[in-house]
Parts: C-alpha cells; sequence; structure tokens
C-alpha cells in the first residue's frame, strides 16, 4: 500500500500492524552526529503507551524501542535510522468475530473496498498503534529542534463539552493528571465524565492542543507548501482526527478583518513583533516567528459496548457490540502523537528553508 511515508529531507516511513509481529519506523534524513540512543525515545513512547490508566486500553504493552540502525558509537551517522517495538500483548481471538461484518466508525468497509482483503485484527494499519512508529520519529526530530531552541506544550484542551479554563492555565498540571490537562478543575470534571460514559458502554471524544515556541520566521512555502498545510496534512493523517485549527481557527469566520489582524509594532529590543496571534504563528503560509498554535479534534473511539446498526459481507443487517480492549477516549495518548507529528513537519521545513535564500547557500559552504 501506498501512503507509509511523510517528509521531504526529514523523511519517515512506519510499517506493521497492531496485532503484527512488531510496528517501526524508518528515519531519511537526520542529520550525522546527533546523541542518540533508546533513552531519548522511550519517555516519549512511555507518553502514548496503553494500559496507563482507566482512560485507556487495558492491553498491556511496554513498547520498549531498539535502534536497529543508523547510530554508531552513540551518534547518527547520516544513513537511514530503524527503530522497531514489539507486540508482545496482542489477542487476535477477541477480533475474529469481525472478520464477518464492518464495524461503525471503523476502516473496515473502506478496506475491502479498495484492496478486497483486510487484516480485521485490530485493524491492522488503520489501528491506532500504528502512531507508535511516529512517536519514535517525531521524539528524534524533538531532539533535534530542541537544540535549537524550538519547544513544544502539548495538551488535552477539552473532552467532551468540558474544556480547561486558561485563566487557570498550569503547565506543571499536565503530567499531574492522566488526561494531561493544563487545568486540574476541569481534568477532574473530565476524568468523571469518561468514567460515566465508560459505564455506559460509550465513548468520547476531544481536543489536543498545542504551543510551539521559538521557530523562526521564513519557514514554509507559499501556495501548495504552506507551513500550516503541511501541518493540517500531518494531523489529519492521525487516525481519529476530524478536524485541525491554526490560532483562532473555526472562530475567525465570526471575526472582522479588524477584529482577527496582527498588528505589528517595532523596537531595538524585540524588532519587528506582533501585537496579537490570531494568526496562530503562521501568515501565508509561513512561520511569523510568533507562537505556533494548533489544535486537533478527536472524534470518540468508534469500538463501544453499546449496541450499534450494521451490515455484514452478506449484505445482512444486523446488531453488534464491539468485544475486545479498546481506549474508552483516545485523546490522553494522542496529545504525544500530534507533538510527534509537528515536531517532524516543523524540522522537515527547517531543513528545506536552509536552500531558500542564495546568502544562505554561501554562508553554509564558505
Amino acid at each position: 500500500m501506498a501512503g507509509s511515508t511523510y517528509g521531504t529531507i526529514f523523511r519517515i516511513s512506519t510499517w506493521g500492524e497492531s496485532h503484527g509481529k512488531a510496528i517501526g519506523v524508518v528515519i531519511d534524513g537526520c542529520p550525522a552526529g546527533l546523541e542518540l540512543d533508546e533513552t531519548d525515545i522511550q519517555p516519549f513512547l512511555n507518553r502514548r503507551k496503553p494500559g496507563q490508566s482507566v482512560f485507556s486500553t487495558p492491553r498491556s504493552e511496554d513498547d520498549a524501542v531498539e535502534i536497529l540502525s543508523g547510530v554508531f558509537e552513540g551518534k547518527t551517522t547520516g544513513t537511514p535510522i530503524s527503530m522497531i517495538v514489539y507486540n508482545k500483548s496482542q489477542q487476535s481471538r477477541d477480533y475474529s468475530e469481525i472478520a464477518s461484518y464492518y464495524r461503525p466508525g471503523h476502516a473496515d468497509y473502506t478496506f475491502d473496498a479498495k484492496y478486497g482483503f483486510r487484516d480485521y485484527r485490530g485493524g491492522g494499519r488503520s489501528s491506532g498503534r500504528e502512531t507508535t512508529a511516529r512517536v519514535a520519529a517525531g521524539a528524534v526530530a524533538i531532539k533535534i529542534l530542541n537544540q535549537l531552541g524550538i519547544t513544544f506544550t502539548t495538551y488535552t484542551q477539552s473532552i467532551g463539552n468540558i474544556a480547561i479554563d486558561y485563566n487557570a492555565f498550569d503547565e506543571q498540571e499536565i503530567f499531574n493528571n492522566k488526561l494531561y490537562m493544563p487545568d486540574a478543575n476541569a481534568a477532574s470534571k473530565a476524568a468523571d465524565y469518561v468514567i460515566k460514559m465508560t459505564e455506559e458502554h460509550n465513548s468520547v471524544g476531544g481536543c489536543v492542543e498545542g504551543i510551539i515556541k521559538g521557530v523562526p520566521a521564513g519557514l514554509g512555502d507559499t501556495v501548495f507548501e504552506k507551513l500550516d498545510a503541511n501541518l493540517a496534512k500531518a494531523l489529519m493523517s492521525i487516525g481519529a482526527v476530524k478536524c485541525v485549527e491554526i490560532g483562532d481557527g473555526i472562530n475567525v469566520s465570526k471575526m472582522t478583518g479588524s477584529e482577527n489582524n496582527d498588528g505589528f509594532s517595532f523596537t531595538e529590543e524585540t524588532g519587528i513583533q506582533k501585537n496579537s496571534n490570531h494568526a496562530g504563528g503562521i501568515l501565508g503560509g509561513m512561520s511569523d516567528g510568533s507562537d505556533i498554535k494548533i489544535r486537533a479534534s478527536f472524534k470518540a473511539t468508534p469500538s463501544i459496548l453499546k449496541t450499534q446498526q450494521t451490515v455484514n459481507k452478506n449484505n445482512e443487517n444486523i446488531e453488534v457490540s464491539i468485544k475486545g480492549r479498546h481506549d474508552p477516549i483516545v485523546v490522553p495518548r494522542a496529545v504525544v502523537v500530534v507533538e510527534a507529528m509537528a515536531a517532524i513537519t516543523i524540522l522537515d521545513a527547517l531543513l528545506l528553508n536552509m536552500t531558500s535564500t542564495i546568502d544562505g547557500i554561501k554562508k553554509f559552504y564558505q
């Protein structure tokens, strides 16, 4: 199948299935000389791995990463970096029943329509487990970006209709609760809501928000390679994402030009800067030097115990109740996935931008 590769210079290809032997990624275009080992990757995978709390699937995976190539004596060599995470807790028997019908909200029907065949064990390539490989690659990108002063603050902005109060925003609180919300009060209410929906055999959606600081102005190319367009593609490629916003997002449709425009000012200390950031750090498809603000809205987990209507392969209308081990909400584990995909996109744009001016090329080679 096509479509498993993303990026231009910093390029990743993910492979593997939810219930196959392993999940992995190959990174091409990583600069040589970066100090790298598994301890740089594992903390990010730990944020994504299952079985962390009542808000995630009980599937127990340690998600231990192993670097197979591209690193020698603790540093990247400039050659492809291959990483693998073995699957150790598959229960494929939980999925044998669904081979005969199409689960509502899943890719079962579209896989059959396209290929005439599908891996029904946990969704195969369309499973959320594929994002393990993205997170591993994103950890490498984030290590490079951090050395350039580019940092990420990513968190759960809302669950259902329970949103954080920005007046109570506490960055330290993000890792104090299993929902990764920067507002303790909102996290408590959201936890109660998720538990209530789980008891009713239902699931919940939500929104992940990210703030990227330190991105220089000028990344991205206008027209078809806009930075915001590529960020949107990166985030929309995450399985359960149905909406991506940059800056004020959908709210700009309710604003006038005078409300939405970000004015500029100049001081000797700061140079040119914006007075506000409704644009979310991107103008004309290029970064403007202010914080980049992104949001990704995730649908509720489609695998639920509540009875649903569907069709089997004999074209019979049937009712189903999905069994197996599933997240009641994917949002908390998806926080680091959003961060990873944003980092891969930003790093790729930085590397592409190195050839944007003749002066830049001369400075590098002279």
